[in-house]
């Protein structure tokens, strides 16, 4: 199969044991990459450091890139990207547990729809053991209902992407914007003529706290969300009244509605939950 590279990042607040467990998933692969970009983003602790260390002169197909600052994630994945030495590039967070047949199998729809730019998958969402998974994400197939999907929420689980760097480098590589600098990229792609895909299979177990939908609101969450659609109606790719609708939305759930019971709606629309 064709080479690839895996692009992390961590940061200061990142726990090395879960960082540990998400590189020996990408490690421990039916098909091994041929390199590994890490980026970390500003400082870290001397302890974290040590443990990322170490597994760079375990293997020699790490790849570290300190940055002084802690810069955010688009500004992190850029760089990474620039470095990345292959042109399929496979995204990884540095807390979740690919499958291990996960780029086994993003690989062969590259490799076997050379029209397909970017490749990802549903995930599973767990907290603390990773058998205690508590629901799933499941995202559209085919190019046309991610594009449907698009214009009402972003389309892909981005720890589970697989992209052409050309085809994301061609539209502006990584740009930073605050919790949403992945839907901006996709967002471009798509205005550039580029097709998507999904495998309809859990490609990756995502870790997620208890606090998860707390942390999905709040005012600048908001803010972040109304640029995107700003943006999205400002290059014609939705509707004024599909704007005012998805503004509306994410205003009620993100600004005034109260953390307990948007968890229960993220439940209902956004995931499909394991029955226990």
């Amino acid at each position: 199969m064709e080479k690839f590279s895996v692009l992390m990042s961590t940061y200061e607040n990142d726990n090395s044991e879960y960082f540990l467990k998400a590189l020996n998933s990408v490690i421990n692969q039916t098909v091994l990459p041929n390199e590994i970009i890490i980026v970390v983003d500003g400082p870290i602790s001397e302890e974290y450091k040590e443990v990322i260390e170490n597994q760079k002169d375990k293997y020699d197909i790490i790849k570290l890139i300190y940055l002084e600052k802690n810069s955010g994630l688009g500004n992190a994945l850029k760089i990474g990207l620039e470095q990345c030495t292959y042109d399929i590039v496979a995204r990884m967070d540095s807390d979740d547990i690919a499958k291990n047949d996960r780029f086994e199998k993003q690989l062969r729809i590259l490799t076997d729809r050379t029209d397909i730019s970017t490749v990802g998958g549903n995930i599973s969402e767990f907290i603390d053991d990773e058998n205690n998974i508590i629901s799933r994400r499941v995202v559209p197939e085919i190019n046309e209902d991610i594009v449907k999907y698009m214009k009402k929420r972003c389309p892909f689980n981005h720890m589970t992407v697989m992209f052409r760097k050309k085809d994301v480098l061609s539209v502006g590589n990584y740009i930073e914007w605050h919790y949403n600098e992945d839907y901006y990229l996709w967002l471009r792609l798509y205005l550039n003529n580029y097709q998507f895909y999904n495998i309809q299979d859990d490609l990756v177990n995502v870790r997620v706290g208890k606090d998860m939908y707390k942390r999905r609101g709040g005012w600048k969450y908001f803010q972040s969300e109304r640029n995107i659609q700003k943006f999205m109606l400002s290059n014609k790719i939705i509707s004024p009244i599909r704007y005012f609708i998805n503004v509306c939305e994410r205003l009620i759930i993100q600004v005034f509605m109260p953390n307990s019971l948007r968890g229960i709606l993220f439940r209902k629309i956004a995931r499909k939950k394991i029955n226990s």
